[in-house]
């Protein structure tokens, strides 16, 4: 009833874990059944080991949070000798990569070219170093470029994330699905901030950081909808998914998996209980297939 292929990825179910929200999965094994997953989009994994943003990095939102962790990860050589080996036959890996140029992005994809990696995902929602701070995500042609240096270099299919803090989203979906990507995922997190009133002072050490959770569910609802009409290859949605109901939405709006982010802090249980949910929905409709509500809004 669940079962779907994206990519030829074969999933088990339409529902995965959004990056950096399931570590590298195996933190979630005493609470998940991570066979029932579609895959787990692990931690940001970048050429050398960072240790992130100084401060305070997470704060609470009225219906979500803000975070500016700034990819703190153990780089990829020490992701392909130690960690790859524990969590490839559990799962399939997804591994998202950013770096700071284009062809950090084509080193990255050659080297993660290896047998337990289904597919990598792009983080392209950063500064790019050697342009003056370009956030490639807010760039169409630096996000093209970026999509086909990495196709060049590997054989994995590769997925593109999107950022929400663009004018037209569907510009840069045409953009990287020209360019070579075999599948997009979107939203991103949105740009937010908290000052806190007593001190005057930001909250986050980086003032700003990246708003998900509940709040900003509406709008990558919105934006898959907008992309899935521009673009043939797969949508894997995301953005304050909490319940199989909001699953659903995303379906409707045209992504053929999503994936499940914020929620996992809270409910570390809630990629079973949504896929739970999605079967009652399908039995309740009388339905055979996740895909037959895949992009059926009316």
């Amino acid at each position: 009833m669940l079962r779907t292929e994206i990519c030829g990825i074969k999933m088990n179910t339409p529902i995965l874990t959004a990056s950096g929200t399931f570590g590298f999965g195996e933190e979630f094994e005493d609470f998940v059944d991570l066979k029932r997953l579609g895959g787990v989009m692990v931690k940001c994994i970048t050429p050398k080991p960072r240790a992130g943003n100084k401060g305070v990095r997470i704060t609470e939102t009225p219906a979500g949070m803000l975070n500016c962790i700034g990819l703190e990860n153990p780089g990829v050589e020490n992701f392909l000798e130690k960690i790859l080996p524990r969590i490839k036959d559990k799962f399939n890996v997804i591994v998202n990569i950013s770096g700071g140029s284009v062809e950090d992005y084509g080193s990255l994809a050659k080297l993660l070219d290896v047998e337990g990696v289904a597919a990598i995902e792009l983080n392209i929602s950063c500064p790019n170093v050697k342009d003056g701070g370009i956030i490639f995500g807010t760039n169409a042609k630096a996000a093209a470029e970026v999509t086909a240096a990495a196709k060049k270099n590997t054989s994995k299919p590769v997925i593109v994330k999107l950022s929400p803090n663009v004018t037209d989203i569907t510009e840069i979906a045409r953009a990287v699905e020209a360019a070579g990507a075999d599948c997009i995922s979107l939203i991103n997190t949105l740009m937010g901030m908290e000052i806190n009133i007593h001190t005057w002072k930001p909250t986050l050490g980086n003032i700003t950081g990246g708003l998900s959770g509940g709040a900003v569910k509406p709008v990558a609802v919105r934006m898959v909808y907008q992309v899935a009409q521009v673009v043939k290859v797969p949508i894997i949605g995301m953005g304050g998914i909490r319940t199989a109901e909001d699953a659903v939405e995303f379906f409707l709006a045209g992504a053929s998996a999503v994936a499940v982010g914020t929620a996992n802090f809270s409910n570390p249980n809630v990629t079973n209980e949504i896929i739970d949910g999605l079967e009652k929905y399908l039995r309740k409709k009388n339905l055979q297939s996740i895909k037959e509500i895949v992009g059926r809004v009316k």
